[in-house]
């Protein structure tokens, strides 16, 4: 599908949208208004996207804030959440977890590394391959940082009925599945 709206400026066709997407109701609606050169509203307040952005930002400056007292980088924590539950993955598969591109966890790693907080171990049966294993020092963040993760989710629900944060999960969890339904 391509929609093509004359530039008022510049008196040539600008694209508004190029793909082959199936869109829902509203979104088709929107993009055919844009071809029809009206502008598309989305106001960010309604978009739950965007509202978990800000949540995010907002859970993440309060624990960069709590974290970094003791050594430790909002992404050297991802990193640490999944060691502590998966020691020994190889560097693929941490980044896999975490969701990083593999030169983000080499920095990641290497930054980690030079702290004490793990060390790379040369895969037994596959020498290609490299292992992340926690040191005692990361094994013993656990218990220093996961505390204040712990602290932050409850702060961030404070005056929100349990079946309503029960119910925030269930729909996080399912908005997931269906985002990564979209990835395939």
């Amino acid at each position: 599908m391509v929609y093509l709206r004359q530039s008022k400026a510049h008196g040539r066709k600008d694209s508004i949208m190029s793909d082959s997407l199936d869109l829902v109701p509203e979104a088709l609606a929107a993009v055919n208004a844009a071809a029809e050169g009206k502008d598309v509203e989305f106001d960010s307040e309604s978009s739950v996207g965007y509202l978990l952005r800000d949540t995010y930002r907002a859970f993440t400056k309060i624990l960069q804030a709590r974290i970094s007292a003791h050594g430790v980088t909002i992404g050297q924590w991802y990193f640490l959440r999944v060691l502590w539950d998966e020691d020994g993955l190889t560097q693929r598969e941490l980044s896999q977890r975490v969701g990083m591109m593999e030169p983000t966890t080499v920095t990641a790693l290497n930054g980690m590394e030079k702290r004490g907080y793990v060390k790379r171990v040369r895969n037994t049966d596959d020498k290609r391959k490299v292992n992340i294993y926690l040191t005692e020092k990361g094994k013993a963040l656990r218990n220093v940082l996961l505390p204040h993760a712990i602290d932050v989710n409850i702060r961030s629900v404070a005056g929100v009925p349990p079946e309503d944060v029960e119910a925030v999960r269930r729909a996080l969890h399912a908005m997931k599945q269906n985002l990564e339904a979209l990835a395939i």
